[in-house]
């Protein structure tokens, strides 16, 4: 049998981002210090894995203020989201050929 692996996306293969995109898949938008916090990774890790996404255009970045603070936050993409879905659906096919 040959498996299709022409939905898995070699972008989210790494943990961090995959992990980014799961919390966004979840929530309308997240910003910098909640993932940091709930990820465990430094900033530039972090900052790093974010800029992969955005220049895939999976996420969209919005900066603004709180309380003079400046905040990022970050929300899906309509293409981020079916990368995302397209990517499980490669996962759970690669899952159910070990067991045919």
């Amino acid at each position: 049998m040959s498996l299709d692996l022409s939905l898995y996306d070699k972008v989210l293969e790494n943990r961090v981002r995959l992990q980014i995109m799961s919390i966004l898949m979840a929530n309308e938008s997240y910003d910098f210090i909640s993932l940091k916090e709930l990820l465990g990774v430094t900033d530039g890790n972090l900052a790093s894995n974010l800029k992969s996404l955005e220049k895939e255009g999976y996420i969209l970045v919005s900066k603004t203020f709180i309380d003079r603070k400046p905040n990022t936050s970050y929300s899906k993409t309509r293409t981020g989201q079916q990368a995302f879905e397209n990517h499980l659906i490669a996962l759970e096919n690669l899952i159910k050929s070990n067991y045919e």
